[in-house]
C-alpha cells in the first residue's frame, strides 16, 4: 500500500508563515518531524503531496491508489490500527476536516474538495492529534516529546554522561545518544523526559528541566535556563531563558534573553538580549495573525509568544510583544515593541518597516547556509521568489 501525506489547503494557510517554505509534514513537534513520526510507525517513507507552489521542493508523486493522510496529523498506535482497518473509499474526519482517505487519487481529490465545501459523509475520529494553527505546535510539544521519547528509546540503552560535575535528577527519564558532551550542568528529568540527540552539547552551568528534546548536533549555551517542554532542532545553538518553545533547526539564539511559548523556523537568528513577551498584562487570551481569515485570531490561551518564519533575523535588544507573527526572510532591529504582524521580506523596526528585496534576502540566505557547509538548491532559490510574490499584498497594508 502507498501512503501519501497531503497538505490540506486551509491548514496550510493557517500555518503560515511556517508553511511558506515547507510541507506540513516537515513541521517539527516533539523530537521528530511529523514525516519522521509516520516513517517510524509505517516502517516506510510516505510520499509528500505539498501545496502546488511547493511541488518543486519534493519528489514527484505517482497516482497509485493508497492512503492519503493529512500532513499535520500526528500518528499513534490506535490511529494506525484504525487506518489499517479501513476499506477502499473510506474516509476519516476531525470535525469537518479530512484527515485520512483510502482510495484512488481522483477519488481523494473529489473528497477533499467536497469536505472543504461542507459536503461529506461524516465518519469522525475525535482522538486525532492534528496541528491546525502555529500555536498548536508548542501546545502539543510536551505531549509529543513524551510520545517520541517512548518510541525512540524503547528497548535501547542510553549512553552515560561521564562528567562528575553534572547533576542529574530522574536519570531513568534521561536518554543520551552517542557523542553527547555535557559540562557542569543540572539536568532535571523527574517531571518530563530529556532526550539528548547524537553529538549534542550542553555547556557549563546550563540548567535543564524536562521535557526537553535536543536534536542532533544542537547546543545549549553556558548558563542557559530551560524551563521545560522545549525542542531544540538539529544544529541549533540556543541560550538564555527558554520555555515551551520549538526551534525547527539550524537556528541560533546563543545569548541571554527570554523566549517563551514560541515557534522559530530554520536558519533564523535571535540577537543578544532580545526578549519576547508571552502574556498580556490583562491576562486575556493572546491573539495571533491568521493568514486564512486575514485578521487576528484567538489562540485560546493566555500564553503565546511569537511565530518566526525561516531565514528571519532579530537584532540585539529587540522587544517582541505577545502574539507576534514574523514572516520569512525578515530583518528586524530594536526600537520599542515591534508591530504584531510582520509580513515576509520586511526590514526595519517599530519606527517603520520597508521591503527587503528578494535579491538581498537570497544573498543573506546563501551566506548563512554556507556557514554550515550547505547550499541552497535551485528549487529553494525559486521558492524565495514565489514566497516574495505570494506575500507582496501583505507588505502593502
Amino acid at each position: 500500500m502507498n501512503y501519501y501525506l497531503f497538505d490540506h489547503p486551509v491548514i496550510h494557510t493557517q500555518l503560515l508563515p511556517l508553511t511558506y517554505t515547507r510541507a506540513g509534514a516537515e513541521i517539527r513537534v516533539g523530537i521528530s518531524t511529523i514525516l519522521e513520526k509516520w516513517e517510524a510507525f509505517l516502517e516506510l517513507k510516505p510520499s509528500i503531496l505539498p501545496i502546488s507552489y511547493l511541488e518543486d521542493l519534493y519528489p514527484k508523486v505517482d497516482n497509485t491508489p493508497g492512503v492519503y493522510i493529512n500532513a499535520t496529523l500526528c500518528p499513534d498506535s490506535a490511529l494506525l490500527q484504525k487506518i489499517e482497518s479501513m476499506s477502499m473509499g473510506d474516509a476519516l474526519y476531525l470535525d469537518k476536516i479530512l484527515i485520512v482517505y483510502k482510495g484512488s487519487r481522483d477519488q481523494f481529490d473529489r473528497v477533499l474538495i467536497q469536505s472543504m465545501e461542507g459536503s461529506f459523509e461524516e465518519v469522525q475520529y475525535p482522538d486525532a492529534i492534528l496541528i491546525q494553527h502555529p500555536w498548536d505546535i508548542f501546545k502539543l510539544n510536551a505531549q509529543q516529546i513524551r510520545a517520541d521519547f517512548n518510541r525512540i528509546t524503547s528497548n535501547r540503552k542510553s549512553c552515560e554522561i561521564s562528567d562528575p560535575n553534572t547533576v542529574i535528577y530522574g536519570k531513568e527519564n534521561l536518554f543520551v545518544e552517542e557523542g553527547v558532551k555535557v559540562k557542569a550542568a543540572i539536568i532535571d528529568a523527574e517531571n518530563g523526559p530529556v532526550y539528548l540527540g547524537k553529538n549534542t552539547e550542553i555547556h557549563h552551568g546550563a540548567i535543564i528541566r524536562g521535557a526537553l528534546a535536543l536534536c542532533e548536533g544542537a547546543q545549549i549555551s553556558m548558563g542557559a535556563k530551560f524551563r521545560g517542554d522545549t525542542t531544540v532542532g538539529p544544529y541549533s545553538k540556543i541560550g538564555g531563558e527558554v520555555a515551551n518553545s520549538v526551534i525547527f533547526g539550524y537556528s541560533n539564539k546563543a545569548h541571554d534573553g527570554y523566549l517563551g511559548n514560541s515557534v522559530v523556523g530554520t536558519w533564523c537568528n535571535i540577537g543578544a538580549d532580545t526578549n519576547s513577551s508571552n502574556m498580556k498584562n490583562d491576562y486575556t487570551n493572546v491573539r495571533l495573525w491568521d493568514y486564512q481569515t486575514e485578521r487576528f485570531a484567538d489562540s485560546g490561551d493566555m500564553f503565546c509568544g511569537f511565530i518566526m518564519g525561516d531565514h528571519s533575523k532579530l537584532g540585539i535588544n529587540v522587544m517582541v510583544n505577545s502574539g507576534t507573527s514574523i514572516g520569512v526572510s525578515c530583518s528586524l532591529y530594536n526600537s520599542n515593541y515591534l508591530r504584531n504582524f510582520i509580513p515576509s521580506f520586511s526590514t526595519g523596526s517599530a519606527d517603520g518597516i520597508s521591503t527587503l528585496p528578494v535579491k538581498k534576502a537570497l544573498q543573506i540566505a546563501e551566506k548563512v547556509v554556507q556557514r554550515r557547509n550547505k547550499e541552497l538548491t535551485d528549487a529553494e532559490r525559486d521558492n524565495f521568489q514565489k514566497v516574495f510574490e505570494l506575500s507582496a499584498r501583505f507588505r502593502k497594508q
